[in-house]
């Protein structure tokens, strides 16, 4: 592959390994990493914080717009100037921010962040529709999947929640997700289907970096961007 941007598109439903395995991607392979769920999560914790209701669209479409969203590449997210990195996984806002990217002029207004992202950069950015909407020509799409049991275990090994209920707040988060109208959580006809049910990140890197190498001329990736400090979206 010649020296181009490369863009590697990873998506999937919550609790499939998304951003563990899109980060170490992105590691291996001196990629931007970039966080498109972090971005509906800051803009839910601000509409709580501002007292907007959430479906109240026309309030939710015009904070998308006006958000000051900044993703370090340490995995910090700043909101307007503020490291609200562990206030956006809170289960509140995790659960507001399923509702808030349902929101059509949300998902349009943050859309043209996304993709501006990638335009001097070679990326790896994961979310629930970067292969199917967002950029529906990259060179490489994953879709992340895994039994909704082990989604749940996971997430609640990490929220140190109870599995079970973790398990039918993640169903829900699905039916929104694939039920959206706009940009809804599907696997686009040309993505890899990579099923990490029972598989450490170790094995699931491995097999992402071996579709990456298939579905590029020399398997060497792009130009590293190491030079990178933070990926802005304001």
């Amino acid at each position: 592959m010649s020296e181009k941007r490369v863009i590697i598109a990873i998506d999937g439903p919550a609790g499939s390994g998304k951003s563990t395995l899109a980060k170490r991607v992105a590691e291996r392979l001196g990629f931007i990493y970039i966080n498109t769920g972090a971005m509906y999560r800051a803009v839910a914790l601000w509409a709580l914080q501002l007292g907007v209701g959430l479906t109240d669209m026309h309030r939710l479409e015009q904070l998308a717009k006006e958000a000051g969203i900044e993703l370090t590449r340490d995995g910090r997210v700043l909101l307007n100037g503020e490291d609200v990195t562990d206030a956006i996984r809170e289960p509140h806002v995790s659960d507001a921010a399923s509702q808030v990217s349902a929101v059509p002029g949300v998902r349009r207004a943050l859309l043209g962040v996304q993709r501006g992202l990638a335009e001097q950069n070679s990326v790896v950015m994961e979310g629930r529709d970067i292969g199917s909407v967002v950029f529906p020509d990259a060179q490489v799409k994953i879709f992340l999947d895994a039994d909704p049991a082990e989604r749940a275990r996971r997430r609640a090994l990490e929220l140190q929640d109870d599995a079970i209920a973790v398990e039918g707040d993640l169903r829900q988060r699905d039916e929104r997700d694939r039920g959206r109208a706009e940009a809804p959580l599907v696997q686009a006809p040309d993505a890899e289907l990579v099923d990490t049910t029972g598989l450490s990140p170790e094995e699931v890197e491995e097999v992402i970096l071996r579709i990456v190498r298939a579905r590029t001329s020399n398997g060497k990736g792009a130009k590293r961007h190491d030079e990178q400090g933070a990926v802005r979206a304001d």
